[in-house]
């Protein structure tokens, strides 16, 4: 098996303290990058994190690209409710600096950029049945927006020494070291642990596509390796069928593995417009014997076990680990300052 020197980008958020160990444990030599936004923000034991630049993406330089053979790139604002909030911020950094960073890569020589894309491009796609990743992209909010543009710019660095992949995740679930709480069934979880119930505050039909964040690494880690012509300047969606529930689905299994919590649909939050269902059969033709392991019934029994181990509390549910009341939090202490780079 090819090792590389690999440039993971986000190395300290929820994804990449998962993906890190797993491309270490491939024989990959893995350098880190990230700002530290959210290295604090950690239930359990500390993480064992590689060595790592500790930079703002839009300040990375050509030097910290040098002798590098990938970039797996993870780094982004990943909330829709924070890019409501900030759009420009999310835009500054999910997209232009992005594509900045893919630029500095392409010059440096850098060979293969692994761009963590998202399923949510698909928003508003509906009932019509599995969404192809050929299918109409309809983001519905700035993050999504934000990830189609980082795409199509990518596309057009494409060449034949410069090879772009588009790893469009479902949505992310599971235990990390670095936990976040602000996804749905890390929330759900989360509310059934410490309130006894499952809320959901829509009406439970939207469709949604869910993948564990530890097959988020291991499809990395495959693409890292796969037969160039199999993936060059293509997207893929990463998940798997199984995992396509609707909301009121994914709260039963939490019910089920929350023993003595109860669901309570509210249907306050209204009608919500992000509903798809995500075929994922193109990953798995492109790189032979890849399948997600997870299921959401698994993952919600983990996340359950992780929180009663580690004593997951409310403070911490509702702050440390939800990005949006973080960040507020950091820049109400001058951490940081109002572009969210450190004060």
């Amino acid at each position: 098996m090819k090792t590389m020197r690999v440039l993971l980008t986000g190395h300290q958020g929820y994804l990449g303290t998962v993906m890190a160990p797993v491309l270490a444990a491939e024989g990959h030599d893995i350098t880190g990058l990230d700002s530290g936004l959210f290295a604090e923000c950690v239930l359990g034991d500390a993480p064992l994190d590689p060595p790592g630049h500790r930079v703002d993406l839009r300040d990375v330089t050509a030097t910290q690209l040098s002798g590098v053979d990938a970039v797996v790139h993870l780094a982004a604002l990943s909330n829709d409710p924070l890019g409501a909030l900030a759009p420009d911020l999310t835009y500054d950094i999910n997209h232009s600096a992005s594509v900045r960073l893919a630029r500095l890569a392409k010059d440096a020589g850098v060979r293969r950029f692994l761009y963590a894309s998202t399923c949510s491009v698909y928003g508003a796609s509906g009932d019509a049945g599995l969404v192809g990743e050929d299918a109409p992209l309809r983001p519905v909010t700035p993050y999504a927006e934000s990830k189609v543009r980082v795409e199509d710019d990518l596309h057009e660095l494409a060449d034949d020494d410069f090879t772009p992949v588009f790893l469009r995740n479902a949505t992310a679930f599971g235990f990390s070291p670095r936990l976040r709480a602000d996804i749905v069934l890390n929330n759900l979880v989360g509310h059934a642990c410490l309130s006894g119930e499952v809320r959901v505050l829509s009406d439970g039909t939207p469709w949604r596509p869910l993948v564990h964040a530890a097959d988020i690494a291991r499809a990395f880690a495959a693409a890292l390796t796969a037969p160039k012509e199999s993936l060059h300047d293509r997207a893929f969606n990463i998940g798997t069928e199984r995992n396509n529930l609707t909301v009121a689905q994914i709260a039963d299994e939490v019910v089920e593995a929350v023993p003595g919590s109860r669901l309570v649909i509210t249907g306050e939050a209204g009608a919500d417009p992000r509903s798809y269902r995500v075929d994922f059969s193109r990953f798995r033709g492109a790189v032979a014997g890849f399948d997600c392991a997870w299921s959401v019934k698994d993952g919600a029994v983990e996340l359950a076990e992780a929180y009663q181990r580690f004593g997951l509390t409310r403070n911490g549910f509702e702050q440390r680990f939800t990005r949006l009341a973080w960040l507020k939090n950091r820049t109400e202490a001058d951490v940081v300052d109002d572009t969210l780079r450190h004060s």
